[in-house]
Formats: C-alpha cells, structure tokens, sequence
C-alpha cells in the first residue's frame, strides 16, 4: 500500500510539473483616424464578419450566430472566433482553440466633436510559446505590422466615396 501511495504521488508531481508553465501575457494597441463620423464608419467596417472587407486574406463565413454577442466566425477556413463582449461601437473576440489566450477587440470613438472616428485594434495574448525574447519581439512586431495595415484598410473603406 505504501509503495502504491508513493508511485501516486511521484505520478502526480511528474504530471504536474509537466503541464505547468508560467504565462506572459502581452497586449498590442494600434489606432487611426478616420475623417468621417462614427455613424458613416461603424456600418462599413464595424461587422463581425466584416473582417473579410479589411483583411483580404482571411475571408470571414459566419458559422454560428447572427454577428451578435455569441456569434461564431470561422476565417481562412481554419480559424475559429467567438465574439464575446458587444457595445455598439466595438466588439471583442477569442479564439477558443488556441493555445495562446488570444482575444482582440475592435472598437471605434467618435473623435473631434464627432467629426472623425477613432479606430482602435487591441490584441491580449499569451508569449510565453515564442521562446526567447528575440523570438516574442519578432511576434509581436509581427502583430503590430498585421493590425496596423489592417486599420489603415478600415480607414480607407470607410472614407471611400
């Protein structure tokens, strides 16, 4: 009985320390202005699906939901999002089957007496898998490239004619 406790607990700890790894988690903010009010904006690039409009590479098919709170987004024919906060002007997201606790939101503020439209992308996740600090720097760096040609899309769909 006594050797059966001890391969347990030996089993357990090896578990344990296995499984076991200290997270580091990061955020990325990018923002733009946009010369029109956030009502003109909103409808042009504020949809859940709408991603597919601004960042051409990931195509956006809606697999669950009607774009509201809840809604499922599958992008690229792999990715898969739950939207999981709403506001009227701003969305946040997670992708359930990553690793990484990766969330973004999108969000929009009317700006200079709401002449103009904040657009502001922010991502949390976790670095921790990249490694060495060269490697979570290049990842990060990455993600700002990423979101911030993303914003300037949004900008330029929203101020086309």
């Amino acid at each position: 009985m006594k050797g059966i406790r001890g391969t347990a607990a030996i089993v357990c700890a090896l578990a344990t320390a296995g499984g076991a790894r200290a997270a580091d988690y990061t955020t990325v903010k990018v923002e733009t202005m946009v010369d029109r009010p956030i009502e003109a904006v909103w409808p042009k690039v504020g949809g859940f699906c709408q991603i597919g409009d601004w960042l051409k590479r990931l195509p956006c098919v809606l697999t669950s939901g009607t774009g509201d709170l809840g809604s499922v987004r599958k992008l690229n024919g792999t990715i898969v999002e739950v939207m999981v906060a709403q506001t009227r002007y701003s969305y946040t997201y997670a992708q359930p089957d990553n690793k990484i606790m990766y969330h973004g939101t999108l969000a929009a503020e009317a700006a200079d007496g709401g002449k103009k439209t904040r657009l502001i992308y922010s991502l949390v996740y976790d670095q921790e898998p990249d490694g060495t600090q060269e490697a979570k720097d290049k990842d990060r760096a990455n993600r700002v490239n990423n979101w911030t040609g993303a914003l300037a899309s949004m900008k330029a769909l929203a101020e086309a004619k």
